[in-house]
């Protein structure tokens, strides 16, 4: 500590470390990541390269960015991925960082190698839109869902292995992500029938049902240790769930559709990307830490910000736009 601080006299209360921290550190705007013509759908990033950032638009493009964290700008555009026919909906990595999978309102899923950045295969069988994907853990499997209200379990082949079509979703799937966890593997599927679904990823079969949105639910996220579940919609409310028991823990107010939602993978938080602003929540204390809102809100009741990701390291936050901007914030000490 050294002798320079004083120790503080024994009556003077003293705040535990964890809320000291979390008061004073808030997210810090780095700068823009430009290049899209349209909305930014979906944003992802990975543990292995730390400098990569991949973005999928519904200017029908993915775009393979590179940070440059000592640089001016905070980073530029090395390629970008064209073939999709629609809009591109929703992109993950994976873990190694050579590959990337997108989903596409043209119906099929595509697998990219990011050194060719070129196409390895497509993945037909979804007979609508594909609205969400998402890679296991071990990367070797993949799951998708959209519009024709069906979860497709594929191998990286592009061999649809399975196809959910007991206990679904009564309407469009918006969301599909595998749970972290490799104990119990599960996949969370979030629906337009205002469900999110646990199920079984050995089996194919439904779990849970998580009951409680009044509306539509665009998003759910599972948390990097797998035990919690967030997800959100048209009802203004961030819902937790426990994903073991399927218990609903608690809800957090958005004040506004919720339109993505990221648990940081360092602090004990949840980010929501609302149609007006971006808020932070510390989960200790259910309370809004920060709160980011639009610069030039877009006129016409169009959202402003669709699409979130942290950086594996939980220091830097990457939000989609509406106007084709990926906005970098830095969590720093205000």
């Amino acid at each position: 500590f050294g002798s320079s601080r004083s120790s503080p006299s024994p009556t003077s209360p003293r705040a535990p470390p964890t809320s000291l921290a979390a008061m004073t550190e808030s997210l810090q705007f780095r700068g823009a990541l430009t290049g899209h013509r349209n909305w930014v759908t979906s944003i992802a990033t990975t543990y292995e390269q730390s400098n990569l950032v991949v973005s999928a638009s519904r200017d029908k493009t993915l775009m393979v960015w590179e940070l440059t964290p000592d640089g001016e700008q905070v980073g530029y555009a090395r390629r970008s991925l064209t073939g999709h026919g629609q809009p591109v909906s929703s992109v993950v990595l994976s873990s190694d960082g050579q590959f990337a999978l997108s989903g596409s309102w043209d119906r099929t899923l595509r697998l990219w190698d990011l050194n060719q950045g070129a196409k390895v295969r497509a993945f037909a069988g979804h007979e609508k839109d594909v609205y969400s994907v998402a890679f296991s853990g071990d990367n070797r499997q993949i799951v998708s869902g959209g519009r024709d209200k069906t979860l497709k379990l594929w191998n990286t082949l592009g061999e649809c292995k399975y196809t959910i079509q007991e206990d679904t979703h009564s309407d469009w799937v918006s969301c599909v992500v595998f749970s972290p966890s490799a104990k119990m593997p599960l996949i969370v599927s979030a629906g337009w029938d205002k469900l999110v679904k646990v199920w079984n990823l050995g089996t194919c079969k439904l779990r849970t049902n998580l009951v409680g949105h009044g509306g539509v639910v665009y998003t759910a996220t599972v948390s990097p240790d797998g035990s919690l579940c967030a997800s959100g919609g048209k009802d203004a409310t961030a819902m937790l769930w426990d994903v073991n028991d399927g218990k609903h823990l608690y809800s957090l107010d958005a004040s506004g559709t919720v339109n993505a939602l990221s648990f940081s993978p360092k602090n004990y938080w949840l980010v929501a990307a609302t149609d007006t602003s971006i808020k932070v929540w510390d989960l200790e204390t259910k309370s809004v830490l920060d709160e980011l809102a639009a610069t030039a809100p877009s006129k016409c009741g169009i959202p402003w910000c669709v699409a979130l990701s942290w950086s594996a390291d939980g220091n830097t936050l990457f939000a989609g736009s509406t106007d084709g901007n990926i906005y970098v914030y830095e969590v720093g000490t205000a």
